[in-house]
Order: structure tokens, then C-alpha cells, then sequence
């Protein structure tokens, strides 16, 4: 019943989100109720499967496969083999996920000296380039890490992110800064011929570690406390929002979803204009900070 769910519905994800959630269900369920008769699952056997995940201290990851196995028992009973969803009984009997802010730096004093010794990093110079494009583009790791060329407009300072490989399902335009484009000038001798941008160094036929990012900060002496390569994210929201750049614009270039359903039915060039006028501005801002210059005003 569970392949069946996943096999239905699969398409409608992102291929990464596919596989982690059919790994949930073979890593921690199948082998305790995976051969159960679907209609004869109680709360109890849901709950014991939960109990192993949170035993191990992985409670996040316990509210979701409750989640999972909730979508999972709806089909069934959608679909006329089940009576009831056995996980709607559960609902209090997890402890709340007490959620982390990923880390970051948002010091404009402390901005500086990071970039600086990202400028300095001694490593594999492809790292570098992800190190040092990470923070003009502000896309999600896993976004950053899986970018191709062919998404790549070098003429027209744009990258494209196809729906299928954003978080919303929705495709994402990023301008391209001067800075940005010059790091990607800097890349391509070296993966231009690839189909990543940052390839993995093992073969060029998959993309980087989600681990060669934060590896290479801590080799440049910050903890996974001070900051992620997640992090770069809230480092541009906060700065972004404190310098005076319109909420909406921000939101738009992170991609972020609206809880309104109508709002969230934006257009992927909402704001174009302005995210292009911002984007230039925050590599200014990153560059005044590197080299303790006056902010840029903002046009």
C-alpha cells in the first residue's frame, strides 16, 4: 500500500523529496508493520514504530514518518481498503520538535572577516567557488549544489531553477550580480564542459557532498553553532530587511512560499526589476563590508 501511495504520488515532488520518503518508510516502518494487513493497523502498532525512532534520539524524524504513514492510511482508505487513519489517534502522543534556527551570521562586523577568509580559503578551488558563491545567490544548499550550466544565462546575468528542483514546485529566478558572474567566469574552465556547476570530485556525472560546504567552513575555523551554508540565507534576510528592501521582494528571491493561497500564486518573475536592483546592491554590500567601505546607498 505504501509503494502504491508513493508510485501515485511521486511526481508531484522533487526527486530528492521522493526518495527520502520512501527511505523513511524502508528504513522504519516496513520492517516492523510492512507486512501487515493495512485495514488491521491499530494506533498501538503506528506508535511502537514511532517509539524506536524517538528512542534514538531522531524525534523529528518520528513526527514526520507519522505524517508519512497518515498520508499513506488516508489513500487506503480513499481507495476502499482501510476503514479509518489509525495515526489520527496519535496526534499529542510525540513531544513537540523543538525547532533550531539554522546558523548564521548576521553581524554586518562579522560578515567581513568571514568573507575575507572564504576570499583566502586554500582548498579545492571549485569549493572555493561554491564557498564564495553561496552568499550572492542565497539559494538553498541543496539548489546550489545540484545547479547546472544549462540553467546558467551568462549574457542575460540569470540563473533559471526549474520548478522540479525547487522546494515550492515552482521555478526561481536568481539575477546574476556582477560579483556572482564573475565567480561563475572563474568556474566554468574548470566544470563548464560537466553538466554541474559543482560537480563531485569522484565524477562529474553527480554533484558535490551536501557536506563539502559546511566541511570547508569548519576547515576555515567556524563551528556548525556560528553558521551553515543554510545560513547564508537568513545572513541576506536579515541584512536585507534592516537596510530598508521591501519585504515582499526579499520573500520572492528566497522563495519563499505565502500561507495565502492566493498570494502564493505569484508569477516566478514577480518583482524582477527590483530583485535585480537588489541583488547587484547586496553583492555592493558584501564587497563594502569585505573591504571596510562605505555602505551603498540603496536607489
Amino acid at each position: 500500500m505504501a509503494r502504491e501511495w508513493h508510485t501515485k504520488f511521486k511526481n508531484t515532488w522533487t526527486s530528492g523529496h521522493a526518495q527520502t520518503v520512501i527511505r523513511r518508510l524502508e528504513l522504519n516502518c516496513f520492517p516492523w508493520i510492512g507486512k501487515m494487513v493495512v485495514s488491521e493497523i491499530k494506533p498501538p502498532d503506528i506508535l511502537k514504530v514511532l517509539r524506536k525512532i524517538e528512542s534514538r534520539g531522531a524525534l523529528e524524524t518520528a513526527h514526520r514518518v507519522r505524517s508519512i504513514l497518515g498520508q499513506v492510511l488516508r489513500y487506503a482508505v480513499a481507495t476502499g481498503r482501510a476503514n479509518r487513519d489509525a495515526t489520527s489517534d496519535l496526534k499529542g502522543a510525540l513531544p513537540p520538535v523543538k525547532h533550531k534556527h539554522m546558523a548564521t551570521i548576521t553581524d554586518p562586523k562579522e560578515i567581513g572577516p568571514l568573507l575575507n577568509n572564504i576570499d583566502e580559503y586554500q582548498g579545492n578551488t571549485m569549493t572555493k567557488c561554491a564557498l564564495q558563491l553561496a552568499p550572492l545567490v542565497f539559494v538553498r544548499p541543496g539548489e546550489l549544489r545540484h545547479g547546472e550550466w544549462d540553467e546558467i544565462d551568462l549574457d542575460a546575468a540569470e540563473w533559471r531553477i526549474p520548478a522540479g528542483k525547487m522546494k515550492a514546485r515552482r521555478p526561481h529566478i536568481v539575477p546574476l550580480s556582477r560579483q556572482a558572474l564573475e565567480v561563475l567566469f572563474e568556474l566554468k574552465p574548470l566544470t563548464g564542459d560537466g553538466k554541474y556547476l559543482f560537480p563531485s570530485i569522484r565524477s562529474k556525472r553527480y554533484p558535490m557532498s551536501e557536506n563539502t560546504v559546511n566541511g570547508a567552513l569548519r576547515r576555515l575555523g567556524y563551528s556548525k553553532e556560528e553558521i551553515t551554508g543554510h545560513g547564508f540565507r537568513s545572513m541576506a534576510s536579515t541584512n536585507l530587511n534592516e537596510n530598508g528592501w521591501k519585504p515582499d521582494v526579499i520573500e520572492r528571491q528566497l522563495a519563499h512560499v505565502e500561507g495565502n493561497s492566493v498570494r502564493a500564486a505569484y508569477n516566478h518573475a514577480d518583482y524582477l526589476p527590483e530583485r535585480r536592483k537588489m541583488m547587484q546592491w547586496w553583492a555592493d554590500y558584501l564587497d563594502a563590508l569585505k573591504n571596510e567601505e562605505e555602505i551603498p546607498e540603496i536607489n
